[in-house]
């Protein structure tokens, strides 16, 4: 078959690595599978005449109910619908958004949701059929750059101390957007490290809203012992999460966060914000820890700097239960079944 396969694809974003790993698994069954930028497209009559060119898309796929999911209204192929997270968590609260999303989900073969949490929110927001939404976590696998240099990276970010090994780098791995909320911390962090100049925060991830990155930008100038990196390739970026004290998640609203259960993967403690997205993948004191104020977060940090026997428990509990979850063979059957659907 040939796909279309529709997706929000900024550079380096969760929904362009998650895509782009379907995309493979979709490609290795036999199919043809091209994946575009929803952001190419104005109206719902422009995927529609795409669709139906010579030669014709088959079926389509999709990432996000809204703002990809919204633009295969008119088109004549079937499809299938992958929930991103900020479409059921934010977008079903704006009612002109809601219908346009009931009635691309009516229309879809089948839906995947990351997490149990987000099938059941989708189901309590979305006149949906219960029997055409799948479960099927994200599945991760983590590549290490092999030439990477800790003290280097550490030195273009800013951070330049004798005391490399010493230091205690909190790295809070996120694109440059509100949602992300990566100034969350900041303040209560700063004075954090004012008591202890060993604790650092460095944040690293793509500046997707550029507005938004100044702001950025502005306050982690002005504020101690908080840095901003420059994003990396995906192999740098996980032996950074590799040297790291603790990966940090501070989101309002994540569907499933591939950087929490990366850094699961390569033996890193999570520090994550309590949100149903988190909460779902980080079971507190079990394969994280979990804050709701930037007050706790310092807490749960000075516990897992001090109780040795807590951090080896959530490492190697966050490693058994990404291998257990978030199988990269599972989840490539469940896609391929899935598109077969779509003949």
């Amino acid at each position: 078959m040939r796909l279309l396969f529709l997706a929000p694809l900024n550079p380096k974003t969760g929904n362009h690595t998650t895509a782009e790993r379907i995309r493979l698994h979709v490609e290795a069954a036999g199919h043809t599978c091209e994946l575009r930028d929803a952001g190419e497209f104005q109206t719902p009559a422009d995927v529609a005449s795409l669709v139906s060119q010579n030669p014709a898309f088959e079926a389509a796929l999709a990432i996000h109910l809204y703002k990809a999911g919204g633009l295969l209204m008119d088109i004549q192929a079937p499809y299938g619908i992958i929930f991103g997270g900020t479409d059921i968590n934010e977008d079903v609260k704006a009612e002109q958004k809601r219908v346009v999303m009931e009635q691309v989900l009516l229309k879809a073969r089948f839906a995947v949701a990351f997490t149990e949490k987000l099938k059941e929110e989708a189901e309590l927001f979305l006149a949906s059929q219960c029997n055409k939404i799948y479960v099927q976590p994200q599945g991760i696998e983590t590549k290490v750059a092999e030439k990477f240099c800790w003290t280097e990276f550490l030195k273009s970010s800013g951070i330049t101390t004798k005391q490399v090994d010493e230091l205690h780098v909190f790295l809070l791995v996120c694109g440059l957007r509100r949602v992300k909320d990566p100034l969350y911390l900041v303040e209560v962090f700063s004075n954090w490290h004012c008591e202890n100049l060993l604790n650092v925060l460095v944040i690293i991830g793509p500046k997707i809203d550029p507005v938004f990155t100044a702001d950025v930008e502005a306050v982690v100038k002005r504020t101690a012992g908080v840095f901003l990196a420059q994003e990396r390739c995906q192999r740098e970026l996980h032996a950074a999460m590799k040297r790291c004290f603790a990966v940090v998640n501070s989101s309002v609203s994540e569907g499933m966060s591939a950087a929490i259960l990366e850094a699961m993967d390569l033996g890193v403690p999570v520090l994550a914000r309590d949100i149903p997205g988190n909460a779902a993948v980080v079971q507190h004191e079990t394969t994280g820890l979990l804050f709701s104020s930037p007050q706790e977060f310092v807490h749960q940090s000075q516990r897992l700097l001090s109780d040795h026997k807590l951090r080896e428990k959530v490492v190697r509990n966050g490693k058994l239960y990404v291998e257990a979850h978030h199988s990269m063979e599972q989840e490539r059957e469940t896609y391929q079944r899935l598109v077969d659907t779509l003949r």
